[in-house]
């Protein structure tokens, strides 16, 4: 699934050529200096973490869900397979306020997100 890399002052959620193609969307990139909360989570099939209705994208309920979750003030991106442990990025600013995905690198390269580059 979808990891997170650092490009100088900004964050890119990769995609693979299949993730952007059910996501209708490329790799959502952000400012690092916006990220206000790295939050890891158990189970991301929950109502408390899923918000919105997705528009555009691709969803098989507990397999995969890849697009845009829109809300009346809110986007959120999610990048999401399986049922597997996942990460929210929460951000102050962009075009999206959160990204919700599957981890695929370790939990310790991501807490290090919010230190200062």
């Amino acid at each position: 699934m979808a990891k997170v890399v650092i490009e100088g002052d900004e964050l890119i959620l990769q995609l693979s050529f299949w993730e952007k193609m059910g996501a209708l969307h490329s790799s959502p990139r952000a400012a690092r200096s916006a990220l206000t909360s790295v939050e890891s989570v158990e189970q991301l099939w929950r109502s408390d973490v899923l918000r919105g209705i997705r528009a555009p994208g691709t969803a098989f309920p507990y397999v995969v869900l890849l697009g845009t979750l829109r809300g009346r003030r809110y986007k959120d991106f999610v990048a999401m397979k399986g049922r597997g442990q996942g990460c929210v990025l929460t951000f102050a600013s962009g075009p999206f306020e959160r990204w919700i995905f599957t981890i695929r690198q370790p939990e310790s390269e991501l807490a290090g997100l919010l230190s200062p580059a």
